[in-house]
């Protein structure tokens, strides 16, 4: 079923007084604020009572104080999209949108979405995980060149280096480890990018038309996934015959593997050799700016951002009900 055949009348619905979490402590706080600023403005426009919420500012208790009923969560990384909060408003009986606090704490670490992913026998780049330089170029030796070097609990290209020879090891691996003790070494996968989006749970999740990358040099990094306008985006992804439905599949058994709900994004590349795909990493709270993903693959299924925004709203839920058996 497509995700523009399972629409509902998402305006009409009482949505009651909706807390829009923004900003945060994670280093991914700028675009968090630019996520939420848009997703208020996009509820506010469909007539929802929803109100911003910055977590740095002030303590998540006076959500109840201002009579939140439901949350849409626009925070991004530590603190926000790794169970943390999940947690908190586990704690404080508000539904929230996105994965619960195993899904998102499993996805924010690279490392145990991969091993996960691995047991399900789904395609992922080999890796190790380093803690030192040292490590560093025994992973270099292991997996050989080039390697990529990931913050292993961060987003948005943060803490991503590449190193295509063992001179520059050691700098890729300090540029990771200033955002992470943990420091995730994956081999490089050379050909096409791409991103799938998810909406929905189990087995009533559909995936969105996926979105090809082209960024200059072949280098998608901070700058050019949130500020640039010279990163190339092609949505229909323009794919050779048949891999963009296979794609959609192994997407969605990745997003079922770790449990994931509501909504989430994917990003695989497809090895230009053999044109076989590899999951990189799962995003349970994806951007949501002019520059984002998710609005895109969404516009190409019939969802406008407003809709968009409703959809994800309407998903919202604890994972542990009030008065559920336990």
């Amino acid at each position: 079923m497509s995700a523009a055949a399972t629409s509902m009348p998402h305006a009409a619905r009482d949505f009651g007084r909706v807390a829009v979490l923004l900003g945060g402590r994670s280093a991914e706080r700028e675009v968090s604020l630019m996520s939420g600023r848009g997703v208020l403005q996009a509820l506010q426009a469909r007539g929802v009572d929803a109100f911003g919420f910055d977590p740095a500012e002030r303590p998540l208790q006076q959500l109840l104080e201002l009579g939140a009923q439901r949350v849409f969560i626009t925070l991004h990384g530590r603190f926000g999209e790794d169970g943390t909060v999940q947690g908190a408003l586990e704690l404080l009986g508000l539904p929230y949108t996105g994965s619960g606090v195993l899904a998102s704490a499993l996805a924010i670490d690279k490392h145990m979405t991969k091993r996960l992913w691995s047991c399900e026998a789904l395609s992922t780049p080999a890796w190790r995980l380093v803690g030192s330089a040292r490590e560093a170029h025994e992973a270099a030796l292991a997996l050989g060149l080039p390697l990529i070097f990931k913050a292993s609990h961060e987003g948005s290209t943060l803490g991503l280096a590449r190193a295509d020879s063992i001179s520059q090891v050691d700098a890729a691996y300090a540029e990771a480890a200033r955002f992470d003790a943990a420091v995730l070494a994956e081999q490089f996968i050379d050909g096409d990018e791409v991103t799938c989006a998810v909406l929905g749970e189990g087995m009533q999740a559909c995936a969105l038309p996926l979105v090809r990358i082209q960024a200059p040099g072949g280098n998608y990094d901070f700058q050019h996934k949130y500020y640039s306008d010279d990163t190339r985006y092609l949505c229909p992804a323009q794919l050779p015959p048949g891999e963009e439905p296979a794609i959609a599949e192994l997407v969605l058994a990745s997003y079922r593997a770790l449990g994931c709900r509501g909504w989430a994004r994917a990003d695989v590349m497809i090895r230009a050799s053999d044109r076989r795909p590899f999951l990189l990493e799962m995003n349970t709270s994806p951007g949501m700016t002019g520059h984002s993903l998710v609005p895109m693959a969404a516009r190409a299924a019939g969802i406008d951002y407003e809709e968009l925004c409703l959809r994800v709203l309407a998903s919202a839920r604890l994972d542990h009900q009030p008065g559920a058996a336990a």
